[in-house]
């Protein structure tokens, strides 16, 4: 994999982690249907509603979804509520064969989330590779992961 950042004139930048996973930051319901072109088949939101003004909500993201024939999964987290109550089911999502966008505000939150998803030395590769992209791992860092 090479340090790849996907960017459309008009949609924000999609970092591609792993050959399946991709983040980025907030997307909009018009970004859904490009993303559905561009292959991809799951849409995770790790951001709750409400957290800026103007912010698309889950929902609006959800119907975009539905009408382009993506699964959207909901799992929204922040500082205190990090890494969330189920983090089995982002593992399976994150880490399958499907092609996944996962976003947040930055992307930063998603990346956090991948790499708690992940254990031993797939961890540490991790977390090198969400470095290539400049993302911090403070939420990570907060578990005591490393």
């Amino acid at each position: 994999l090479t340090d790849r950042w996907s960017e459309d004139s008009h949609m924000t930048p999609v970092a591609e982690l792993t050959h399946s996973l991709s983040v980025a930051g907030q997307i909009q319901p018009e970004d859904v249907q490009a993303l559905a072109d561009s292959g991809y088949q799951v849409i995770i939101c790790n951001r709750p509603d409400n957290e800026e003004p103007n912010q698309p909500s889950m929902d609006a993201i959800a119907a975009a979804c539905e009408l382009a024939g993506i699964q959207f999964v909901r799992y929204p987290v922040d500082a205190m509520s990090f890494p969330g109550d189920d983090l089995d089911a982002m593992d399976e999502a994150m880490n399958g064969d499907e092609k996944v966008l996962a976003y947040c505000r930055s992307g930063a939150r998603s990346t956090n989330l991948w790499v708690a998803t992940l254990a031993g030395d797939d961890r540490f590769a991790a977390a090198e590779r969400a470095q290539q992209f400049g993302f911090p791992l403070t939420f990570v860092m907060q578990l005591g992961f490393s």
